[in-house]
């Protein structure tokens, strides 16, 4: 029996994150949510990823403001965030205490659902996320992260949808970020899940192989639940299929979501507006707007190719930007074919950049690349032989248990580490992801409240629950 097909609009994140290296600001987005929440999406992605990062390296904003104006803002939708399960937003593997206090502050200030993901697909590195979720009262929405490789079929995929809702998850993400679903795929691979979890299915895959439309209009016939499209204006390219396009693909059909184009049109000219803005300034490149069928060869996602082709510019390179595609899946066979998504794209990306530039494979070895094979961000989905991992690692043995085990409590030491710049409970969770960034941020925030507010008004110890 067919129904209503749901909407999750990502142009507040994961769009502008592809297309233009999350730099959209909360003073650009403020005008337009009001709008946005009149639509009736299932849920808005605007938090999380990337943005955490950009708030504080690049545009000066406190992303726990941006959370709080997004929460009030939108009163009548739900927020979601993408969180790297033990990574949180940051790029290392973060102790229990800290994983449990962010997700405890992500819903206080207005997340609905987490969409948990681990790059290895390793349930273990999901546990205290989910179950810290649940413990808030907030929907955990479980993620596969798709990818291609002898050892990843419908099988593999549907045990780990089944594992993650025995675990607690209330929705099933296909998280494809490098547009890899064809519709032949995206077809079996909904069936397989519809088969064997009770719990919703949404389909979430980038445009960059040109072929998201095709392959999310068999996932919808298959029974996907939930579909993830950008805002028209900030669609295609490395972001994702138009909300539009699929409303009205959808219109007078028994999947019809209900969506008006007419309201839909008004929150289009506000995202026209800014797509003119980002073009003329240089912020989208019209490289990342077209479609790139390479990603079908070597499994590169979109953010991925611009931050390798950075690393061999930087080091003159240019002209070997062929031999390092070439060289990728070569690096990601030997470490247990991992999907190339934050952080193994960019631990297997700048390895195999070192293995062409150096002309000698393994020649250098990254501090990243041996922590994967030690096992420090969990088990890879292909066992590593036993020979490359003493080619890597020499005597060292790799571990087998869940890495946070091996992890102390650490939420008391960064409260000590950050306690000279605090304004607010979350800024720790902020210091614990980018130490180096935040102290910066920190002192340019703080000057400024003291500067406003004359006396510097100490929010210490109070948190900004909504």
């Amino acid at each position: 029996m067919a129904k209503p097909v749901k909407i999750t609009e990502v142009v507040l994140r994961d769009a502008h994150q592809s297309l233009l290296a999350t730099r959209m600001t909360m003073d650009e987005m403020r005008p337009i949510l009001p709008a946005m929440d009149e639509i009736g999406y299932y849920s808005v992605e605007c938090w999380g990823g990337a943005t955490f990062d950009a708030c504080i390296r690049f545009l000066d904003e406190d992303p726990w403001e941006r959370l709080r104006i997004l929460r009030k803002e939108m009163p009548k939708t739900k927020l979601q965030m993408l969180f790297r399960g033990q990574n949180m937003l940051g790029y290392r593997p973060y102790a229990d205490d800290a994983v449990e206090y962010f997700v405890q502050k992500s819903v206080a200030n207005g997340i609905d659902i987490l969409r948990i993901f681990d790059a290895l697909n390793d349930p273990r590195n999901l546990e205290t996320a989910i179950r810290a979720t649940r413990k808030e009262g907030a929907h955990v929405q479980g993620c596969i992260s798709y990818t291609l490789s002898p050892v990843h079929n419908n099988e593999y995929f549907a045990n780990y949808a089944k594992t993650l809702e025995e675990m607690g998850a209330n929705s099933i993400c296909i998280k494809d970020m490098a547009g890899l679903l064809t519709p032949t795929a995206a077809s079996e691979l909904v069936s397989a899940l519809k088969a064997t979890v009770k719990i919703p299915v949404d389909v979430h895959s980038h445009y960059t192989s040109g072929l998201a439309s095709m392959s999310i209009l068999k996932a919808i016939e298959a029974g996907a639940d939930i579909i993830d499209t950008a805002m028209s204006p900030l669609a295609l390219g490395t972001s994702h299929m138009p909300t539009e396009s699929l409303v009205a693909a959808l219109q007078g059909t028994e999947y019809d979501t209900g969506l008006d184009l007419k309201k839909l049109n008004v929150v289009r000219a506000h995202f026209a507006k800014l797509r003119e803005k980002y073009i003329a300034n240089g912020q989208i490149s019209p490289k990342m707007l077209g479609v790139d069928a390479n990603t079908l060869l070597y499994q590169v996602p979109g953010g991925m190719l611009s931050n390798l082709l950075k690393q061999l510019k930087d080091a003159g390179k240019e002209d070997k930007l062929e031999e390092v595609l070439q060289e990728i899946p070569r690096v990601r066979k030997d470490s247990g074919y991992p999907p190339l998504v934050t952080p193994t794209s960019q631990i297997v990306g700048t390895q195999a950049v070192f293995n062409v530039i150096l002309g000698e494979r393994y020649k250098m070895v990254t501090k990243e690349f041996k922590g994967l094979v030690h096992g420090d961000y969990g088990k890879t989905p292909a066992p590593i032989s036993p020979e490359f991992t003493k080619q890597i690692l020499g005597d060292e043995q790799p571990i087998t248990c869940r890495f946070a085990d091996t992890l102390e409590p650490e939420m008391d030491k960064l409260k000590a580490e950050a306690s000279k710049y605090v304004v607010q409970e979350e800024d720790v969770l902020t210091y614990a992801m980018f130490p180096q960034v935040a102290p910066k941020f920190f002192e340019k925030r703080n000057n400024k409240i003291a500067g406003v507010d004359g006396d510097h008004v100490d929010f210490a110890n109070k948190s900004h629950p909504v």
